[in-house]
């Protein structure tokens, strides 16, 4: 652990953190370092999502309403 880690309370559910430690063990790395990998995946996901919104925030967009009609109109109904 860097000096310049922050320390924090995190409760898991019994099996998330029985298969979280024996996950650390098999790897022969601590738990620390697989939930802060974790959370970076989930942070990047996240990341591409945003990304991926603004370059279509222009598009047109439709309702769910008038998405049904067309699908039935052209007969995927």
């Amino acid at each position: 652990m860097s000096a310049t880690s922050k320390r924090s309370t995190v409760y898991f559910e019994p099996e998330v953190h029985q298969a979280l430690r024996l996950k650390a063990a098999f790897t022969h790395r601590s738990v620390s370092d697989l939930v802060n990998e974790a959370v970076r995946n989930v942070l990047q996901e996240d990341q591409e999502d945003l990304e991926a919104y603004d370059k279509r925030v222009s598009e047109p967009t439709i309702t769910y309403e008038e998405l049904l009609n067309d699908l039935k109109a052209h007969g995927k109904l």
